[in-house]
């Protein structure tokens, strides 16, 4: 008798340090994707970017009950989904510009708090720095679910929905800063792979996170999302 194999982790899943981990590299494929993923990282800043497209597209997959994978759009021999691309490009544009709006009152901040020599406005700018990087996640999951733009640039409602995540979030941002410490063990194979073990630490930092929001707000199938065309295969 062949052993079963593990079932799939997908965001109905409990969360722990083990699924989180397990969740990029649980079969062949996701595996591939995480070092195309990797292999892109080398076309910076667009890499970057396709990678937050490739998470956002991963997890609304699931959102539709689909499998999560494959999420990178067809290529090489292939052919190209030149469509597939933009997309992955749009979004990864899309929840960046997010990010830069939330932290920009802590970066100008700071930057007064220099010109003024205030040791007051640098500890109040950092504690806005603080509070855009957790609100952030906020707006990720709820992204992923509508494709909806006006879902990230509400900076108090992802505030409100991070502090509806409760426990469960925090938990997450353990998960994933214990994912981040593990990702610098790529510096021992050089370059190459700590690019690799970038990408698997955002794929398990996004999973943890989608994976609280996905189950706090049933966000998941059947709850009225509008299903992005499977890449080619």
């Amino acid at each position: 008798m062949f052993p079963q194999p593990p079932p799939p982790i997908t965001l109905a899943t409990p969360l722990s340090l083990r699924t989180s981990f397990r969740f990029p590299v649980q079969h062949a494929q996701a595996r591939q994707e995480v070092l195309l993923g990797a292999a892109l990282l080398l076309v910076f800043p667009l890499g970057w970017l396709l990678n937050m497209g490739h998470r956002i597209v991963l997890v609304h997959r699931m959102h539709c009950g689909q499998p999560a994978w494959p999420a990178w759009p067809a290529w090489g021999r292939q052919g190209w989904d030149w469509v597939g691309w933009r997309a992955l490009l749009r979004h990864g544009g899309l929840t960046f510009l997010g990010m830069v709006q939330y932290h920009t009152p802590a970066v100008a901040l700071e930057v007064l708090a220099w010109h003024l020599h205030s040791p007051a406005l640098h500890a109040v700018a950092a504690l806005l720095w603080v509070l855009a990087t957790a609100a952030v996640p906020g707006y990720m999951t709820h992204y992923c679910r509508t494709l909806d733009p006006r879902e990230i640039f509400d900076p108090w409602r992802a505030l409100r929905r991070v502090q509806e995540g409760g426990r469960a979030y925090w938990h997450a941002w353990g998960i994933a800063l214990c994912a981040l410490a593990c990702s610098f063990l790529g510096l021992l194979a050089g370059g190459v792979g700590f690019l690799v073990s970038s990408v698997w630490f955002w794929q398990v930092a996004g999973f943890s996170f989608a994976t609280v929001f996905t189950q706090r707000f049933e966000l998941g199938p059947g709850a009225g999302a509008t299903v992005a065309p499977a890449p080619p295969t």
